[in-house]
C-alpha cells in the first residue's frame, strides 16, 4: 500500500498543477481579451483619423507585447506540468515491478482443463456483475457450455438489484415472499427490512399515500410498528423536520442491496463475492510480499527453497476475511497440513502432522515431543477439520 500511496501523492501533485495552471491562464486570457476590447472600443469611438497615430502605435505595440509574454509564460507553465506528468511514470516504474512472471508458474495453465476452470470462472463473475452478453461472447470464444440452470439464478438476482438501485421493492418483496420459509430457516431479517423500507418510501411520498402505508404495518413486529406509527404524526409537516428524520437516511437502499444479495446467495449455495474478486483481491496482497522474498532468494542464491508447487516458502496474512476454513500448522515441523500430509491425533491427544510422524517414529516406537507416553504410531488417526 506504500508504493500506492506514493504514486497518489505524485498524482495529487500533477492535479492540483492542472487546476492552478487553469485558473492563471483564464485570469489571463480574461485580462488580454478585456484589454484588446477596450482598444478596439477606443477605435470604434474616435475612429482612426482622430486619433494620435504615434499613439496608437504605441498601445498596438504594447497590447501585442502582453499578449507574446502571455503565451510565452502559459507555454513555460505548460511544459513544467509536462514535467510533473513524467514524474508520475517514474513513480510507478520506481514502486511497481511490471514483471511478475517470476512469482508464477508457468505451467500453471498449460493443461485444457485448467483453462476451462478459468473461463469459467470470469464466466460466472461476468453473470454476477450482470453483463450477461459479455459472458455469452466469452462463452462462444472459449468454449465453454454453460447450463441454463446456472443462469438463470443469476439473471434474476442482477433484475432484483437493479430494481432496488431504481429504488423499486416490488421485484424483491416478491422474491421474499416467495423463498420466506427458506429465509427464515436462515434467521434473515430480509422480508422485514423489505417491507420497513417500502413503509418509508411511502411516507417519503407526503401524506396522500397514508391510507396505503397502513397495511405495511401489518408484516412488522409491533416494537417497529410503534417506531413507524409515531412517523404519522408528523406526516403534515414534513418528516425530514422531525424526531424521525433518520427514517429518510438515503443509505438504506444499499444496506438493502448489500442484505439481499448476502441472502440470496445463500440460498443459491454461493458466496457473496465472486471467486474470481476475492482471488484477485488476494493476489494483490500477496504479489508485493512474493516480489520481495523472490528477490531475497536470488541474492542469497538459495533457489532451491521455492520450487512452485503447491507451497510459498513463507506464510502470507490475507486478513480473517479471506478466512473460509480451518487451518492446522504442525507445531513440529511449522508446516500447514494438506491432503498428503493431514493431521494425526495421537493417543495422548496431542496432533502432529503424518511428515513429522513418519520422522519420530524409532523403531517401532512414538515418544510423543509433548508428553513422555511411547505409543504405537499405527495407533494413531486421521482428524478432519
Amino acid at each position: 500500500m506504500e508504493q500506492c500511496a506514493c504514486v497518489e501523492r505524485e498524482l495529487e501533485k500533477v492535479l492540483h498543477r492542472f487546476v492552478m495552471y487553469g485558473h492563471q491562464s483564464e485570469e489571463r486570457l480574461d485580462e488580454l481579451l478585456r484589454s484588446v476590447c477596450e482598444i478596439r472600443g477606443q477605435l470604434v469611438a474616435f475612429g482612426v483619423q482622430d486619433a494620435d497615430l504615434s499613439v496608437l502605435s504605441q498601445t498596438m505595440a504594447q497590447c501585442c507585447k502582453n499578449i507574446k509574454e502571455t503565451v510565452q509564460m502559459l507555454a513555460s507553465r505548460h511544459k513544467d506540468i509536462h514535467g510533473s506528468v513524467s514524474k508520475v511514470g517514474k513513480a510507478i516504474d520506481r514502486n511497481f515491478d511490471a514483471e511478475i512472471s517470476a512469482v508464477v508458474a508457468e505451467t500453471v495453465w498449460d493443461t485444457p482443463e485448467r483453462q476451462k476452470y478459468l473461463s469459467e470462472t470470469i464466466v460466472e463473475h461476468l453473470y454476477r456483475q450482470g453483463m450477461l452478453s459479455v459472458a455469452e461472447d466469452l462463452c462462444q470464444e472459449s468454449g465453454v457450455v454453460i447450463d441454463m440452470s446456472m443462469k438463470q439464478p443469476f439473471l434474476e438476482l442482477n433484475r432484483i438489484l437493479e430494481a432496488l438501485r431504481m429504488q423499486d421493492l416490488r421485484p424483491a418483496l416478491e422474491w421474499a415472499v416467495t423463498n420466506r420459509q427458506r429465509l427464515l430457516d436462515l434467521n434473515s431479517s430480509l422480508e422485514f427490512k423489505l417491507h420497513r423500507l417500502y413503509f418509508i418510501s411511502l411516507l417519503s411520498g407526503g401524506i396522500n399515500n397514508q391510507m396505503e402505508a397502513l397495511p405495511v404495518c401489518q408484516a412488522l413486529p409491533a416494537l417497529h410498528i410503534q417506531i413507524l406509527m409515531g412517523s404519522l404524526v408528523y406526516l403534515r409537516h414534513g418528516i425530514d423536520n422531525s424526531p424521525y428524520r433518520s427514517l429518510l437516511e438515503t443509505n438504506q437502499w444499499a444496506e438493502i442491496c448489500n442484505i439481499f444479495t448476502r441472502d440470496a446467495c445463500a440460498l443459491l449455495g454461493l458466496s457473496v463475492e465472486s471467486p474470481l474478486s476475492v482471488s484477485f483481491a488476494s493476489g494483490c496482497m500477496a504479489l508485493p510480499v512474493l516480489m520481495n522474498i523472490k528477490q531475497v532468494i536470488e541474492q542469497r542464491q538459495c533457489s532451491g527453497v521455492w520450487t512452485h508447487k503447491d507451497e510459498l516458502p513463507i506464510e502470507i496474512d490475507l486478513g480473517k476475511k479471506c478466512w473460509y476454513h480451518s487451518v492446522f500448522a504442525c507445531p513440529i515441523l511449522r508446516q500447514q497440513t494438506s491432503e498428503s500430509n493431514p493431521p494425526m491425533k495421537l493417543i495422548c491427544g496431542h496432533v502432529i502432522s503424518r511428515d513429522a510422524l513418519n520422522k519420530l517414529t524409532n523403531a517401532g516406537k512414538l515418544k510423543c515431543p509433548y508428553c513422555p507416553m511411547e505409543q504405537n504410531p499405527s495407533h494413531a488417526k486421521q482428524i478432519y477439520f
